[in-house]
Formats: C-alpha cells, structure tokens, sequence
C-alpha cells in the first residue's frame, strides 16, 4: 500500500530559503529535487471506471474523487478530452485504456499538487494555430508524476508549465510529423523547477525535449529520435545535468543556447546528418562540463559559438564530419584527455585568435614519435587542417578532398603554419587512445 508523505510546511519553507542561499553551488540542483522526495500514489478512496459500470467515463470518475483518492480506469476506448484535474488524486490505467481525443484537443489539463498519471495510451489531440495543446498539459502545479504511459498522435506530448517538482518517467511518446510549424514538442518544459525527466521515448515531433527558464532538473536516460528538428533543445535554462540520454538521427541534432551551469555526462550523440546539422551546437554557454559523451558519425560533432570556461574531457569523437568548430569567439574552455578518432576534419575554426587550451588529447592523425616512452608525444601536434579551413569558406572545396594537391598543402601548413592558427595546438597529444 502507497500513501501520500508530506513535507511539513515548516520543513519546505525552511528547504526553499536553504535552496536559494546556495543558488550557484554544486548542492543547489541536489537540495531542489530533495524538495520532491515523499510523494508517492495514496489509496484513500478507490474509485472504478468501467464501460460496464456505474461509472463509465473518466471524466465522471475524475469528477467523484476527492483529495487524496485513487481512479482506476479499466481498459477499453474512451472518447474523451479536456479531462481537468484540479484536485490530489491518483489515476491508474488497468490494462491500457486508451484515451482518444478525436482531435478535439489536450486529454488531461492538471492544475493540482501531488498527482499521480500512470499506465494509459493518450491519442489524437489534433492541432492548434493559436494555442498549445497535447496530451497531458500541466500548469501551475507541484509535484505532478507522469508514470508509463503511451502518447502517439498528439501535437505536444505533456507539457510542464510554471511548475516545479514534477516527475515525467518511461513514457513512450510518438507523432508523425513532417513540418516543423505544424508540429509540438514531445516534452515541454517552460518556466520549471527541479523537474526529474528519466526514461522516456520520444519520436516524431518538432522537438524531442524543449526547456526554456527550467533550472535545477535531471534529464536521464532518455532516448531521443527521428524528429523533426532537435533530439533536445534548451535555452536560458541553467544549472541542468543530463546523464546517459540517446539523442540519434534527428534532423538538426541537439541545440544548446543562453544557458550556464550544465552538466552533460554520458550522452550518446549518434547520426544526425544534413547541411546544418550537429551532434550538439553549444551557443553562449558558460561554466560547464561535458564528459563521457559520445558523438558518433555527426555531420558536425560539436560546433561552439560564444562560450565560457566549459571543461570538455574524456569524449568520443568517432567518425564525424568535423569533431569541433570552434568559433574564435569562445575562450577560456579546455579540451583535455578526448580521443579523436577517423573524423574527417578533427578541427575547424574562423579565425587566428585562440583563448582556449587542447593539451592531452589522443589524436589519430598525429605523427609524432616518443623517444622517451612516456605514453606522450614528443612533438606538438596542430589539429586544424588547412583544407578544413579552406572548406568553411567555400563549401564546394570539398570535391577536391583526398586530392595530391591538397594532401601537400596540409603536409606544408603542419610543417610551418601561416594561415591555420600557430597557437592553436595539442603540447602533450597522447600516443594511444584513452580508455573512455
């Protein structure tokens, strides 16, 4: 048996104030989601929805609740939307009811604290030109859990507005869209607090997962595919950590903007291909790290525009296009301990200024030797090719690739550098590949 567990308000007031004098601390992100620790399904009251039943629909059962109450729907079609819930309550799908809205619009609308949404198949939300609509939309509220559930066909999958503490986990959530202006994000996150995102599938809509203003938040194994423009994309959304997610052959790749404080461990960048597309664009971000990711057959693995004291360590760039373009606006971030390996262009910049350090890495394409044995080169290597430069200025270059011509050129520039950057350059480049 589950109950609900408050947090005394005393307790909360007194964690809320903690949590704001440690804003900017590393145990900022960790005190905010202990705020969303104790909430869990309550078996007060149980109420049964069955087409057989008294009860028929879910909107009646919704509607017979009270705080604290648990609904079960039983399987079966419901044709219902609009479904509001404004009250704390627990509902469950018992062998998968679907939920068809018949393109009538959003299917729940939660303005509430502490409910609990698990086990349903929501579909057919339709579509809006003047207004956001999806399958499970919640505003203003705190600690709403979204629990296994299957979402396909809508135009926003859930939607967390202005709310804080709210738990999304292993829902499956898919649409078909092929036009960005006509489509919802998977998940959307607008002005949030501590949100634990952990599992999900997403598949098929603009952008898999979207944040702007959401701070202090986990974003975890989720597996983000085939939309239409980003796997994931957030702006002005600060102190974030993503671990472990899957972000694969989407049209743009991953965008990341106007943002500080973030922490992305483990990710898997894999195939996404187009003109313009990127394992990750960082633009403006600031005081952050990015470790243990992988970035895999990307057209560009990662492109950075205007960012700050970002430590960048023990990555996998394999089989890219270009691993990194580094615009000569960044400075201050370090590159140390990645393996570059079979990447066409390891590096590219647009200018000769360098603020930013690369010492440590292994690179596949150094040719340096080791006469003391030390596992590090004894020569330094310069990771941009002339060739890749000549490229980022004129696209159509590239039909010359592999050519003697070009091959001479790069050998010349390596042996004394006159239009790569002089000071851009690995001091220590490894002789084997990490081990990451």
């Amino acid at each position: 048996m589950f109950k609900i567990t408050f947090i005394p308000n005393i307790i909360l007031n007194y964690l809320f104030k903690f949590s704001d004098k440690l804003k900017g601390s590393r145990y900022s992100l960790s005190i905010s989601l202990i705020l969303c620790i104790g909430i869990s399904p309550s078996y007060a009251g149980v109420i049964i929805v069955d087409k057989s039943q008294a009860i028929q629909t879910v909107q009646q059962g919704i509607s017979q609740a009270k705080n604290g109450d648990t609904v079960y729907v039983q399987a079966g079609v419901y044709h219902e939307s609009k479904l509001i819930i404004e009250k704390s309550i627990t509902l469950i799908g018992k062998g998968w009811p679907v939920i068809d809205a018949q393109n009538k619009g959003e299917i729940f609308f939660i303005r509430s604290r502490n409910v609990w949404l698990q086990g349903f198949k929501l579909q057919h939300t339709g579509r809006s030109d003047l207004k956001e609509i999806g399958a499970v939309m919640i505003y203003d509220s705190y600690a709403i859990t979204v629990l296994n559930n299957q979402i396909e066909d809508a135009n926003f999958g859930i939607s967390v507005q202005n709310s804080k503490c709210c738990t999304i986990k292993d829902n499956h959530i898919k649409a078909f869209n092929k036009d960005e202006v006509l489509s919802g994000n998977g998940i959307h996150g607008w002005k949030a607090d501590s949100l634990i995102i952990i599992g999900n599938t997403i598949s098929g809509h603009r952008d898999g997962l979207y944040f702007e203003f959401v701070k202090n938040s986990l974003i975890w194994r989720n597996v983000s595919t085939q939309n239409v423009r980003y796997g994931i994309h957030f702006m002005f959304s600060n102190n974030n950590t993503y671990i472990g997610n899957i972000f694969e052959k989407n049209e743009a790749g991953v965008a990341v903007m106007f943002s500080s404080k973030i922490q992305m461990y483990n990710n898997y960048f894999y195939d996404n291909w187009g003109d313009a597309t990127y394992g990750i664009l960082l633009k403006e971000i600031t005081d952050s790290h990015i470790s243990g990711n992988s970035f895999v057959q990307n057209t560009i693995a990662l492109q950075m525009e205007g960012c700050s004291r970002i430590m960048i360590f023990k990555n996998k760039f394999i089989n890219n296009g270009f691993a990194l373009k580094i615009q000569a606006s960044c400075d201050d971030n370090a590159f140390t301990s990645n393996n570059f390996i079979a990447n066409t262009f390891d590096i590219a910049t647009n200018g000769t200024l360098v603020l930013n350090t690369f010492d440590g890495n292994y690179w596949d394409k150094y040719e340096g030797y080791d006469l003391d044995r030390n596992k590090i080169g004894d020569i330094s290597f310069h990771p941009v090719s002339l060739y890749s430069m000549i490229i980022a200025h004129n696209p159509a270059a590239l039909m010359l690739f592999r050519s003697f011509m070009v091959t001479l050129l790069d050998k010349s520039e390596k042996l004394m550098p006159i239009i790569t950057p002089e000071s851009l350059v690995d001091h220590f480049p490894h002789m084997k590949p990490f081990d990451l």
